[in-house]
């Protein structure tokens, strides 16, 4: 690995360089890092009589309905057709600041990265401190006022007086405590990652809590309408996973805001003028191919998204306000099953339908083995259906079906995420797996274990190209920053060889190489040399740019690519407005200032 560090007043990075290319690096303007996106400027929205109340006005973008088989149909079959003739290369993201990193905005938040996080902390997720208490609930005072609409796990929606509306859902017979676990799991490492994740937590509810609206109705995934009457409670109920009297459920708060439906992982919203930024091109959408692969979130589709009108009045019907965008139904995680045990097999290998495997089977007769081939349920976790690390590559890993954002995963933002998930201690790993609740202590011993390998997989395959150097800090002549590779323990502690070389100068001339000084976990400084004298050139001096290339012995990296002129006035533009209207193709350089 070879890791630049460029110097600031105001700045410091850490991102990927090798020795002797500091004289590749562009220069960026003197100014702090874009760390705040401006996508949550309130804007007005067109507004129209409501249906129940035409004397009330709903003033919110349209909303939109994703079509469940059409959309299988389009990712698996026409999308991949169309785009087989299209010259369209992927290119870097559009939505990265100088640091290679991403601002914060509608669509994630700096949460694990920004500040360390304690076990207590990440157990709370997304909920806080509001959390469903169904242990002093009074009988008949949860109303179930809704069945669920959609879905493979059967659900229902509960207002709660004082507390809110919540949908619970509950296991399917054959995977007891799995889906109700995943879920609340899930949940917390998105949100502690940096996306938008509900507040999700498995709950033990008493029958005698529910009291049921009349008439109610549900709908399948098919589409069908049926009465979700008292006869439909019972049957969900029984079938439920139990801890004595007790149902298990998970219990997911309702939005804030309106709902709009989902947001789709490709083009944009006509709707929304802070929607600048193809989501294809979006790394905060690109790099949730990583944590979907590290909790096998096969079923990561526009349908488990959800877009939120959130107002900035009183009236939730009103504008101005602004869209924001959720990851929600995370229960397929760990190890969901279909009917079909073929399919099942698959799930995390390849797409359902996959295009890649059809001719190679036919002309083999289907003799090439698959990682599909050996899963096998394990005795220790067997509710986790093939779930395992067994086969785990993160490279080779695939959803149900192809996923626009997740196709158009460069080794940056495959990187960019691979340095959040490295935050994930041992202890923080076990904080989430334990707000699953399961019965059986196995299970949880099981999940932690296997998602320790995993991540370890994930930052061996992101890591052996591209720096793992976060959170770079200058105080003085002092530069330090965290190798987030061996602070993870992924690699043997004896595998770490530093070394540091300086460019500087107008030329950004070679230097005498610096002597690295390794702290506990994973910190590693550098004392920086004076290459300028105190007074007599202006602070932007092109004499005044100094470079630090920084190895760690644990890969060889590659050299960053130069820029061209129009890059340079696209970065430019991008510094001078915290609007992203004028996104940029970023290197992996950033800013050089003076030393």
């Amino acid at each position: 690995m070879r890791a630049s560090l460029v110097t600031a007043p105001l700045l410091a990075a850490a991102l990927l360089g090798a020795t002797g290319c500091g004289s590749d690096v562009r220069r960026f303007p003197l100014r702090d890092p874009l760390w705040v996106d401006a996508d949550r400027r309130p804007f007005m929205a067109p507004c129209k009589p409501d249906d129940e109340d035409p004397k009330h006005k709903i003033c919110m973008p349209e909303s939109y309905e994703s079509a469940f088989l059409w959309d299988g149909a389009d990712n698996m079959v026409f999308r991949p057709v169309t785009r087989f003739w299209a010259v369209d290369p992927a290119g870097e993201s559009a939505n990265v600041n100088s640091m290679d990193e991403v601002a914060d905005s509608s669509w994630y938040t700096n949460r694990l990265g920004k500040k360390p996080m304690s076990p207590t902390e990440l157990s709370r997720g997304p909920c806080g401190d509001k959390v469903l208490d169904a242990s002093t609930a009074a009988d008949g005072t949860w109303l179930v006022d809704q069945g669920k609409p959609n879905g493979a796990n059967p659900g229902f929606r509960v207002k709660v007086e004082g507390v809110g509306k919540f949908l619970l859902k509950a296991d399917p017979p054959d995977q007891p405590e799995r889906a109700t676990g995943a879920t609340s799991i899930a949940a917390r490492f998105y949100h502690a990652a940096g996306w938008f994740a509900p507040c999700d937590s498995v709950v033990y509810v008493k029958r005698s809590l529910l009291k049921l609206k009349p008439g109610l109705k549900f709908a399948d995934n098919t589409g069908v309408e049926r009465p979700f009457d008292q006869k439909a409670l019972d049957g969900l109920l029984e079938k439920a996973s139990k801890r004595g009297d007790l149902v298990r459920m998970v219990a997911s708060r309702w939005l804030p805001g309106r709902t709009l439906g989902p947001f789709r992982y490709e083009g944009t919203r006509d709707d929304d003028p802070n929607d600048v930024i193809d989501h294809q091109d979006r790394r905060d959408l690109r790099g949730a191919r990583v944590i979907a692969a590290w909790l096998n979130h096969f079923d990561s589709r526009e349908q488990n998204s959800m877009d939120t009108w959130m107002a900035d009045g009183d009236d939730p019907d009103s504008s101005p306000g602004h869209i924001q965008h959720w990851y929600i139904d995370l229960g397929d995680c760990f190890g969901s099953e279909w009917e079909e045990d073929g399919i099942s097999r698959r799930l995390g290998h390849a797409n359902y339908f996959d295009f890649h495997y059809v001719p190679e089977d036919f002309v083999t007769l289907g003799l090439i083995p698959r990682p599909w081939d050996r899963a096998q349920r394990a005795k220790d976790g067997t509710i986790f259906g093939y779930f395992h690390s067994r086969d785990f590559d993160p490279d080779d890993w695939k959803g149900g079906y192809p996923n626009p954002a997740f196709g158009r995963m460069g080794a940056r933002d495959g990187a960019w995420a691979a340095r959040t998930i490295a935050r994930f201690t041992p202890e923080l790993i076990e904080a989430a797996v334990r707000a699953g609740d399961f019965t059986d202590p196995q299970h949880t011993a099981f999940l932690v274990k296997h998602l320790r390998i995993r991540q370890h997989r994930i930052l061996r395959t992101y890591f052996a190209d591209l720096s793992p150097v976060a959170d770079v800090t200058a105080a003085g002549a002092e530069l330090c920053g965290q190798d987030l590779a061996r602070g993870s323990a992924a690699w043997p502690a004896n595998a770490f060889r530093y070394s540091a070389r300086m460019y500087a100068g107008a030329g950004l001339d070679p230097r005498q190489p610096l002597t690295p000084r390794p702290a506990a976990d994973g910190g590693v400084c550098v004392t920086l040399p004076h290459i300028a004298d105190d007074g007599g050139l202006p602070d932007d001096a092109a004499a005044r740019y100094a470079i630090v290339d920084l190895g760690n012995g644990q890969a060889e990296g590659r050299c960053a690519r130069t820029s061209t002129t129009s890059d340079r006035a696209a970065a430019s533009s991008w510094w001078a407005s915290s609007a992203p209207t004028t996104p940029a193709r970023r290197t992996d350089r950033a800013l050089a200032g003076p030393a």
